[in-house]
């Protein structure tokens, strides 16, 4: 049986090494992605993985979306609360708008997610939701308390859904990546990423592929003794 998987913020970056990840090990996979419709575009073309655009942090939209994909590639088995944004700046400084809308996409959008399928996969006795959280949602991070706290927010929601989806079959984890090379890690002033390599005991940014394979592991069968749990996946920056 094949089985479908849904990767939130899908197109760009981590969420895109864990689309492909998935598509070849033989998941139908649906991308969702907010708003960047050149890069989805490219992505779609060069994968052949189905995009579709609407946004975490609202429900309805999340409702239409995920019924969209299951009208086109069958009911979602595994999701992957990816999407997230950040709004920096030091406490002092940060506006209301800055920390609701990174609550509402990184953590309000786990729920509205979540629960658009979490029937489904109590009904067929079967699900992995998999939510990609941070290293600054466990260590916390200058200027990111909106951030910080959303992931850890992430977190608690993980072991708290872990409980009640047990004895349904679902499973339901956290991975928690470091410093990740993507373009926006690359994007930064090279002595800032040294500075940041300089805090990873293993001496290099982490890949999105690395990412990737953690999901993979955690959507797998294999994986079905394993649920509320955190995965941290940082080259040694920070041990829990």
């Amino acid at each position: 049986m094949t089985r479908t998987a849904l990767v939130t913020g899908g197109s760009r970056g981590i969420g895109a090494a864990i689309a492909v990840a998935l598509k070849n090990a033989g998941y139908k996979v649906a991308a969702n992605y907010a708003g960047n419709d050149e890069a989805a575009s490219n992505f779609n073309a060069e994968t052949g993985i189905p995009v579709y655009r609407w946004s975490v942090a609202d429900y309805d939209a999340c409702a239409a979306g995920v019924a969209q994909v299951e009208a086109d590639l069958g009911p979602v088995d595994v999701l992957v609360n990816n999407a997230g944004i950040t709004r920096d700046a030091m406490f002092h400084k940060m506006t209301p708008q800055q920390w609701r809308e990174v609550i509402d996409t990184n953590l309000n959008g786990v729920f509205n997610m979540t629960h658009q399928v979490w029937t489904g996969m109590r009904d067929r006795k079967f699900g992995r939701i998999i939510t990609i959280s941070s290293i600054n949602g466990q260590k916390g991070q200058m200027g990111q308390a909106n951030y910080s706290a959303a992931k850890a927010g992430d977190l608690g929601f993980t072991k708290a859904l872990a409980q009640e989806g047990a004895r349904a079959g679902i499973t339901v984890n956290a991975i928690c990546p470091g410093y990740i090379a993507t373009d926006m890690v690359m994007a930064v002033p090279e002595k800032v990423r040294e500075s940041i390599v300089a805090q990873i005991p293993v001496g290099r940014l982490g890949e999105p592929e690395e990412i990737a394979r953690a999901v993979l592991f955690l959507a797998s069968d294999e994986s079905g003794f394993i649920t509320g749990s955190t995965l941290s996946v940082n080259g040694g920056q920070f041990v829990v």
